[in-house]
């Protein structure tokens, strides 16, 4: 009994990850639970909130108009239920008139079937594949199944002329049904729909008149010690779920206009009635457009004594949807949505889900909502990553990935997204932070030593599949840009006479990577049309560094990843200075940061000075090439170890 507290006590507890993980599976069934079960109440509410949001700018204004709050409020709620009955009325007439002129399209319909028909038997396979059926269904009709023993007992215990008896059918035929009773199977169906629609317009009433009240609440429970954070996402996702609703109608009453007119010209009946349809339901989103066009379609083949008709319908619809949502939609949008199509997708289905067409129709606005709330409240920063379209990754990290992976062409791909409008410095300096990343990780033993000579193979790939990118100007120039100008090149006419062969000299620290990060900016130096090579710092160690071949190099430039490495930088720049007494030097510190002043104090930044990526490193390498102006013999002028560099500084 004594050995029981101290098992209990060497027992591991559960890791938090775990706990939280576990805590938020829970919360998101909780939820969800509530959702569906709470649809009577939700529903109402959610569709009051996207109406009030839709009805706002009408409410405003009125009230530039000078009109007063209530009355705005009631003209405009007025104002909704009268549009929604008009249309309501709208639907029914025609709908009647459709109705009425069914029966003439009856004769047009069995003769198109029997075409089929005759279609069909005329078809060889499909003749031989209906008569094989048929055969199979003459089959089974010929054995019917046994009857049970029980049965048999008690037919034989019959009298042969009870067995013979032929049963008599029953036929149960409903009463006729009075006035009220037809009244109420209409009404019926509609009393929940109705009611629905009737609490949605109170609920709508009440937010627009609280309205001012409801937002100082809302920030209270977002957060009442940031009042600014709170109020601006208020007003990003009441400006975005606005925008996108009127966007939204805008593009929808268009198609449903186009749809109408093109219906109208085809021939198909009441084309404004399925223009309307069209444009209502276009706001479920994927299935809309397809269920507006089922009616139609149905209809243009009563209609048209051919097929021609069905054809046209058929191309109205299904090449008018993919113009305006692949070509018009993203432009009219913008970044005014700001949802990722997956999780349209998958809102839509979890909506359905939860609320029915109801859910599907209200899919997208709550969806943003939810995406806003993530944007701006820290504790919801998931639904952001889950649910915006904005990278959840940073740009090295992505690369970082990529790298890990070992796959050039996919890093190349990703690279050719990005070159669209950044640079080649921008992109190989995000390169370079990933090399930091993995660095990081190589020292925190996190990644395996033998990757890292992957990663410098990995590097050499990438560099090959980007060797015939040409460089563009960006659009809007930083001030990385305006450091290392893009378009600036160099040529065997405009480099001085000494800088024409290789005259820079990248010497990589100890490491793969730091010789992954030195051929980088090898080939962006050579991409300028500036001559470089890359030299492992073994080979200038300090018993192999006598042997090194340094003709014609101008300019030395160290690379390090590593935060710890001041002292091997140090002597490995002052072998180097000691070889080439007359060249320049920078070094390349590209993992340095505000708490790294240890490599500073170590390396000493009287040996050179010190950049941190790749645009400060062309930009001192131009500016050493540009400092260096021809005598009148054609040949350089010789400086002094450092002057370009201080000269352009200063």
């Amino acid at each position: 009994m004594a050995e029981t507290p101290a098992r209990i006590s060497e027992k591991p507890a559960a890791p938090d990850a775990q706990l939280r993980f576990a805590a938020s599976v829970v919360i998101a069934a909780i939820v969800a639970a509530t959702i569906y079960l709470a649809r009577p109440v939700l529903i109402p509410l959610a569709l009051a909130i996207v109406l009030a949001f839709a009805l706002a700018p009408i409410v405003s204004t009125l009230r530039r108009f000078h009109v007063g709050h209530a009355v705005s409020v009631l003209l405009t709620a007025l104002f909704a239920v009268a549009v929604i009955g008009v249309i309501i009325i709208f639907i029914g007439s025609q709908l009647a008139h459709l109705a009425a002129d069914l029966p003439r399209y009856q004769h047009t319909i069995s003769q198109k079937i029997h075409a089929l028909e005759q279609s069909a038997k005329s078809n060889g396979a499909i003749a031989r594949a209906s008569a094989l059926l048929e055969n199979v269904n003459n089959e089974f009709s010929a054995n019917p199944p046994e009857t049970a023993p029980a049965v048999k007992g008690a037919l034989h215990a019959l009298a042969p002329h009870e067995r013979e008896l032929t049963p008599v059918p029953v036929v149960i035929r409903p009463q006729n049904a009075t006035p009220l009773q037809i009244i109420g199977n209409i009404v019926r169906p509609l009393l929940e729909p109705l009611a629905t629609i009737g609490i949605a317009m109170i609920f709508v009433v009440f937010i627009l008149l609280q309205k001012e009240d409801l937002r100082d609440r809302f920030i209270w429970m977002a957060g009442a010690g940031d009042l600014q954070r709170a109020k601006t996402a208020l007003d990003d996702g009441a400006q975005r779920l606005s925008r996108y609703l009127l966007t939204q109608t805008a593009l929808n009453t268009t198609f449903g206009t186009f749809i109408g007119t093109g219906l109208w010209l085809i021939g198909v009946p009441q084309p404004w009635l399925w223009g309307l349809v069209a444009g209502i339901l276009r706001f479920i989103p994927y299935v809309g457009v397809p269920l507006a066009a089922i009616t139609p379609l149905v209809l243009s083949l009563a209609v048209g004594s051919g097929w021609s008709m069905v054809l046209w319908t058929a191309a109205l619809y299904f090449i008018l949807e993919p113009i305006m949502g692949q070509f018009v939609e993203p432009f009219a949008y913008g970044q005014s949505v700001g949802l990722s199509p997956v999780a349209v997708v998958v809102a839509a289905t979890f909506w359905t889900w939860a609320w029915g067409p109801v859910g599907l129709l209200l899919s997208t606005p709550l969806t943003l909502c939810f995406a806003v709330l993530g944007r701006h409240v820290e504790r919801l920063r998931f639904l952001d990553v889950l649910l915006g379209n904005r990278p959840p990754l940073a740009h090295e990290e992505s690369v970082y990935l990529r790298i890990l992976s070992g796959d050039p062409d996919d890093a190349a791909r990703l690279a050719e997204i990005y070159l669209k409008d950044h640079t080649l410095c921008d992109y190989y300096d995000v390169a370079l932070k990933a090399l930091v990343l993995a660095q990081g990780d190589l020292e925190s033993g996190a990644l395996d030593d033998g990757r890292s000579a992957e990663f410098k193979l990995m590097i050499h790939g990438l560099i090959q599949n980007l060797a015939d990118h040409e460089e563009v100007v960006p659009a809007r120039g930083d001030a990385a840009s305006e450091r290392c100008p893009p378009e600036k090149t160099y040529t065997d006419e405009t480099l001085p006479p000494t800088w024409r062969d290789r005259p820079v000299l990248c010497v990589a620290g100890r490491g793969p990577l730091d010789e992954a990060a030195a051929l980088l900016l090898v080939h962006l130096l050579e991409k300028r049309g500036i001559g470089a090579r890359m030299i492992s710092a073994e080979q200038a160690s300090a018993a192999r560094i006598v042997d090194l071949d340094v003709t014609g190099v101008r300019l030395i430039c160290l690379s390090y990843l590593e935060s710890t490495s001041g002292a091997h930088a140090h002597y490995l720049m002052r072998r180097l200075r000691r070889r080439i007494p007359d060249a320049e030097a920078i070094a390349g510190c590209w993992g340095l940061s505000d708490d790294n002043s240890g490599f500073l104090d170590a390396f000493g930044t009287t040996e050179a000075e010190v950049v941190t990526n790749f645009h400060d490193a062309v930009a001192r390498i131009m500016a050493a090439i540009d400092s260096s102006p021809p005598d009148a013999s054609g040949k350089d002028v010789q400086t002094s170890p450092g002057r370009a560099l201080s000269e352009a500084a200063a």
